[in-house]
């Protein structure tokens, strides 16, 4: 079934009656309502997953492959409708890297775990000793998705797990359960009775999913702390677990880069999404002697980029998606304020007006050891800090206990390799920060998480290794 606008999609995952009211971030105006599941439910959803997993697995991989491929028809049959319905609960505009982009991402994730055969492995043959390797499925695995991505970060856990024969069961953030729900709305006019579950809860049905005895491995992404949690409650059952977690990527700019070729590229690294990316650039670090020409061409772009309502066509940034990170952002650039550091653009909300807008901010002569440059501020703030050279920079980008992602930028590729060497993350980017693709493994080092998502090892991250040995 297609839905031409969001009303009609809310109203095929609505309530009839109750329900937690969702409200727009942008205009504090009333998005829909959500029926708030309980632990009870979360319990009918997991034993309904692991009686339909058997099925599921049985159906074999080119089967699974093309429900689906028929499944992202289906997202893209309803890509505006579930566009409108995510920038009105999640606040990104419609335009830009933003609503469309994530739909449009779903969309081509979902796909791009069909892209892979997955074969048995020899691992010897040498005459006397025959060995092999397979991939089995899981069970049901529990997935914990965030609000900053909802579409597409429960893509990019629901759509690998399923592919390798096994059932989800997907908590969304409390913050955009609709946008979840009505994706798997749609997914589920596709796939069979039983296999994907979307239980929107609080804590407690978090906590019970990442504990339940029949849930073989977690997926989440979220803060540190959060996967922390994670890891204690699900110790007891042994569980497999895949955590995308903190970022705060720094970003390290050499001599030789031309600041006005890289000015744009370094603002979509930090600020897409209005700054609301776990592997957005986070921290700057820039050579003495091109220092000014950075600052300068950076807020050149920046100054430019309309902020607003996220359904005005006009608009490539919005607000941040609650109170709560208003306020963690309103203080971190308050401290480097107080710090004497430089306000190059913003720094100044408007308290008054609508929504949790907070304006495009740059900050200069800050010292790097400010919270604003060591806590993820995740919002529209960047710290552009001075550095005399590469070896001080390398130094201030691997002291954090972070690593998700960073990124070297640079006209000469060879000497940005042996640097982004050098640099402890997850990934490096050259040249572009936080470009992911759907066939490149994507995790993180230190306490931005374990476990590798996307292409092909994301695939088997999903999977029951089994050695034959005969």
């Amino acid at each position: 079934m297609s839905y031409s606008n969001a009303e009609e999609l809310l109203a095929a995952i609505q309530p009839a009656t109750g329900g937690t009211e969702i409200l727009d971030p942008a205009t504090g105006e009333l998005v829909g309502r959500v029926a708030q599941g309980s632990v009870a439910d979360l319990e009918a959803a997991v034993d309904t997953a692991h009686k339909a997993q058997p099925a599921w697995d049985a159906l074999g991989h080119e089967e699974r492959k093309r429900l689906l491929n028929a499944a992202a028809d289906s997202i893209e049959a309803n890509a505006e409708a579930l566009a409108e319905l995510l920038s009105r609960e999640q606040g990104k505009p419609l335009n830009g890297p933003n609503a469309r982009f994530e739909v449009g991402g779903a969309a081509a994730w979902l796909r791009a775990s069909t892209a892979y055969d997955i074969e048995p492995e020899v691992v010897v043959d040498d005459g006397e000793t025959y060995a092999t390797k397979h991939y089995r499925a899981l069970g049901v695995v529990g997935a914990i998705g965030p609000w900053n991505w909802p579409m597409m970060i429960s893509i990019w856990q629901l759509a690998p797990s399923l592919r390798m024969g096994n059932t989800v069961v997907m908590k969304p953030s409390e913050y955009t359960p609709l946008s979840v729900l009505a994706l798997g709305h749609i997914l589920n006019e596709v796939l069979p009775a039983g296999v994907l579950h979307i239980v929107a809860g609080g804590r407690d049905v978090g906590e019970k999913l990442s504990s339940h005895p029949l849930i073989s491995k977690i997926m989440f992404t979220g803060s540190t702390p959060t996967g922390k949690a994670i890891i204690r409650s699900s110790a007891d059952t042994v569980k497999r677990l895949t955590l995308e977690l903190g970022g705060n990527d720094a970003g390290i700019v050499l001599e030789d880069a031309d600041p006005q070729a890289i000015a744009e590229d370094l603002f979509w690294g930090a600020f897409i999404n209005t700054g609301q990316t776990c592997a957005a650039l986070k921290r700057l670090y820039v050579p003495e002697s091109i220092y000014d020409q950075v600052c300068e061409a950076l807020t050149n772009v920046a100054a430019k980029m309309p902020m607003g309502v996220g359904l005005d066509e006009n608009n490539v940034l919005g607000p941040l998606q609650n109170k709560a990170q208003f306020e963690i952002v309103a203080d971190l650039v308050q401290d480097a304020i107080d710090s004497g550091a430089k306000v190059l653009l913003g720094g100044n909300p408007d308290l008054q007006a609508p929504g949790y807008f907070y304006p495009t901010t740059l900050i200069a002569d800050i010292d790097p050891q400010n919270r604003l440059v060591t806590e993820e501020q995740f919002g529209p703030a960047l710290p552009i800090i001075k550095v005399k050279d590469v070896e001080e920079a390398i130094g201030h980008a691997n002291a954090l206990e972070t690593g998700l992602g960073a990124s070297v930028w640079s006209s000469d590729r060879q000497q940005a390799l042996a640097v982004a060497a050098r640099i402890q993350a997850g990934t490096v980017w050259i040249n572009s920060h936080g470009t992911i693709d759907p066939r490149i493994p994507f995790g993180g080092a230190k306490q931005s998480g374990y476990g590798l998502e996307f292409g092909l090892d994301g695939l088997k991250s999903l999977a029951q290794p089994q050695l034959i040995k005969g």
